[in-house]
């Protein structure tokens, strides 16, 4: 009988190397089968999110997730939505949690939305309304409908590439006062679908389009849509008057002819209080003509004008304060109040009483 060799430490070595090799293989490959399974899981959830009254062009899973192209979602103007869509998108790139794969809930790194817009509304009582059809129209949103139930989604962050927002604000004028957001950039994130009840990080920039000149807009800080809780820096550059006027003015007032607008606001919401200190440099202001008694944001019109053409600027502070539960606080009349508050401390004139006649339009014409 022939005494047992060794094995060779090379032949050894092989065996082990393709061992471990076919290992790896299985491993790799059963990793994709589920990461497809799952990402098949997730485009089914993606479709039943967005709706009936959504459409999507092309929808593919790819190895970074689900890619939704020409995605739209449709306003229902039987809920008097101001837009034909609440929301379009050129291409939509959905990017699964791995970790969340193995889970039962629904666990979205990450959403890239490229060539999108987005449409807001403002309504007269001055609720805010974002894609109703994913966070209104499902049962445990707030509103009975007749649509199976959103599962719960959680999404780490949004990511918007070169879009467009339009903002309509029905609590300032009928029809709504039309503002446009272009060469916008975005980053939202998390948020938890359906209850919004998590803390949410927002970094916004974009280009405020006016009549006479577009401005910059950039806002930055966290909110809970849920509970309104919020701690958010505004920052307006440039921005023209004419676009904004509503918020400054009342209908009976003298109009902006042309102007521009600087405006910092440092807000908080903690429980429904509003504390929010603002900066406001108004420049090169030129009104409408209104009469001797005309009057801009509650101040003679007069003054404004005289304190214009020593410089062509004219800065104020101003804080807006109350709770925004309260019904008879409104945020349109105390921004406008704040402001003439603010004028007329920088003008040194009263704005409170009526008006009792011409012969001092700087000191006379708000009863001291």
């Amino acid at each position: 009988m022939e005494p047992h060799l060794p094995v060779p430490s090379k032949l050894r070595t092989r065996r082990i190397a393709v061992t471990v090799s076919v290992v790896l293989l299985a491993l790799v490959l059963l990793g994709a089968v589920g990461f497809r399974v799952a990402v098949r899981e997730l485009q089914q959830q993606i479709e039943a999110a967005l709706g009936p009254r959504s459409q999507v062009g092309s929808l593919r899973v790819t190895w970074a997730g689900v890619e939704a192209r020409d995605v739209r979602v449709r306003g229902d103007r039987s809920q008097r939505w101001p837009a034909e869509d609440e929301l379009r998108a050129e291409r939509v790139l959905v990017v699964p949690d791995l970790l969340g794969l193995l889970s039962a809930d629904v666990r979205i790194r990450q959403v890239v939305i490229e060539g999108g817009y987005v449409a807001m509304q403002r309504t007269r009582d001055g609720r805010l309304r974002v894609l109703p059809a994913l966070t209104e129209d499902r049962p445990g949103t707030g509103k009975k409908t007749g649509a199976a139930p959103m599962r719960p989604v959680s999404i780490g962050n949004i990511e918007l590439h070169d879009g467009t927002l339009e903002f309509f604000d029905a609590s300032v004028r009928r029809p709504a006062l039309k503002l446009r957001l272009e060469q916008l950039h975005a980053q939202v994130g998390p948020l938890d679908l359906p209850t919004l009840d998590s803390a949410t990080s927002v970094q916004l920039d974009g280009v405020l389009k006016g009549v006479h000149r577009d401005g910059r807009l950039r806002i930055g800080g966290d909110l809970t849509i849920a509970t309104q809780d919020a701690d958010i820096e505004a920052r307006f550059n440039g921005v023209d008057l004419v676009a904004l006027q509503p918020y400054l003015i009342k209908v009976s007032e003298a109009g902006v002819r042309r102007g521009t607008m600087d405006l910092r606001i440092d807000a908080t919401v903690k429980d429904k209080r509003l504390h929010a200190p603002g900066h406001l440099v108004l420049i090169d202001l030129q009104l409408e003509s209104a009469g001797v008694l005309g009057t801009f944001a509650g101040v003679p019109r007069q003054a404004v004008i005289a304190a214009m053409s020593k410089d062509q600027r004219l800065e104020l502070d101003f804080t807006l304060e109350g709770r925004l539960d309260d019904p008879k606080f409104s945020l349109n009349e105390n921004l406008a109040m704040q402001v003439a508050s603010g004028l007329a401390n920088a003008l040194g004139v009263s704005v409170g009483g009526v008006v009792e006649g011409v012969g001092n339009v700087v000191k006379g014409l708000f009863g001291r």
